[in-house]
């Protein structure tokens, strides 16, 4: 067995077998970073009092978006196409209670020795133009077969309850139109992501104070 093999997809054919071996690994990945992340909330809580974690939220991409993806970059839809280029296959969404907790859990996941983080973008320091917030790691963990180590990939955002809220909205909403959001919906959720943006800063602000009567 050797470490470190990328994940290599069968010779003979894109059949069913493939699919679901591969789908299998994504599956397991997703399951260690999840395990990796309630026992770290864990030890927080036993170190610190406190779990930064409010829930985790775990899925596999359905083959539908996967193919719609590769689509929309120009790829065929192999499934040497979709473990080169899709990223977030397996992803999971951290939310917490504070934009403080973000880097927090960040730095918890970076400091995990098996886990390589390939790629990071910080939407929260530099936000996207219609206003979305969140973290974003793309990692590495291996992932051992009964004859070799898979590294795969995930995806894991971190955002706050607030945060999250409001990206959820605007998935429904931008599902709904098959052509570009309107401009006054989109100016209007402009809007709310800021007043998302000021709700998270007075909430961090009302917990350092609640923390400093406590000490």
């Amino acid at each position: 067995m050797k470490a470190g093999v990328k994940m290599e997809l069968r010779v003979e054919g894109e059949g069913v077998e493939s699919y679901e071996e591969v789908m299998l690994i994504y599956g397991a990945a997703l399951k260690q970073i999840q395990t990796k992340l309630q026992i770290l909330n864990e030890e927080f809580q036993h170190v610190h009092n406190y779990n930064p974690i409010e829930h985790i939220k775990a899925r596999v991409k359905t083959p539908e978006s996967i193919v719609k993806k590769l689509k929309r970059h120009g790829y065929e839809s192999t499934l040497s196409n979709m473990v080169k280029y899709c990223n977030d296959i397996a992803g999971i969404r951290v939310i917490c209670d504070y934009t403080t907790d973000i880097y927090k859990i960040a730095d918890m996941i970076s400091n995990q020795s098996d886990i390589k983080i390939l790629a990071i973008k910080d939407y929260i320091a530099t936000p996207k133009p219609s206003g979305y917030k969140s973290y974003h790691m793309i990692v590495s963990v291996p992932v051992y077969l009964s004859d070799r180590i898979v590294d795969t990939k995930v995806e894991i955002q971190i955002r706050t309850i607030a945060m999250d809220f409001w990206a959820s909205l605007e998935h429904k909403i931008q599902y709904k139109f098959t052509r570009d959001v309107p401009q006054n919906i989109a100016e209007e959720l402009l809007e709310c992501a800021m007043i998302v943006s000021d709700l998270d800063e007075k909430m961090l602000q009302l917990n350092n104070e609640i923390q400093e009567i406590r000490d």
